[in-house]
C-alpha cells in the first residue's frame, strides 16, 4: 500500500512539473516570437513608406510617417491578435528614416501568494532604413 502512494506522488509531481514548464515555455516563445515579428514588419513597413517621389527629385530617402503606422498596424494585425498587445511609436522621423516601435504583450494575471502578478513583455525596435550608395 505505502508503494501505491509513492507512485500517486511520483505521477502529481510530473504532471505539476509539465504544467509549469508549459508556463514557462510560453512566455519566452512569446518573447522570441515577437521579437522577430516586430524587426521584421518594422523593415517591411520602412520600406513600402519610402517617398519614391522625394527620392527622384533629391537623391535622399524619405519615408511618409503616415504610410509607415498604417502599414506597420496592418501587417502586425495580420500575423498576431492585436487585443493582447499594445503598440507604441515613438521618434518616428521622415528623414532620415527612423522609427522607434514598442510591443508591450498583455500577459493573464496570475494569482501569487497573497497578491496579483501580470508578466507583461516589453520588446522595443529602433529601426533606421539606409541607402547603399555603391549600387
Amino acid at each position: 500500500m505505502k508503494e501505491a502512494y509513492w507512485g500517486y506522488w511520483l505521477i502529481a509531481l510530473g504532471v505539476f512539473v509539465i504544467v509549469v514548464m508549459m508556463l514557462i515555455s510560453n512566455v519566452s516563445a512569446t518573447n522570441t516570437q515577437d521579437y522577430y515579428i516586430l524587426k521584421e514588419i518594422s523593415e517591411a513597413a520602412m520600406v513600402d513608406a519610402v517617398d519614391y517621389g522625394y527620392y527622384r527629385e533629391s537623391g535622399e530617402l524619405r519615408i511618409n510617417r503616415e504610410k509607415f503606422v498604417e502599414n506597420f498596424l496592418r501587417r502586425f494585425a495580420e500575423n498576431v491578435s492585436l487585443n493582447t498587445y499594445q503598440v507604441d511609436f515613438y521618434g518616428i522621423y521622415e528623414s532620415p528614416p527612423k522609427a522607434s516601435v514598442q510591443v508591450t504583450t498583455k500577459s493573464n494575471t496570475y494569482q501569487l501568494n497573497s497578491g496579483a502578478e501580470t508578466f507583461d513583455i516589453v520588446n522595443r525596435v529602433d529601426a533606421m532604413l539606409e541607402l547603399d550608395s555603391n549600387v
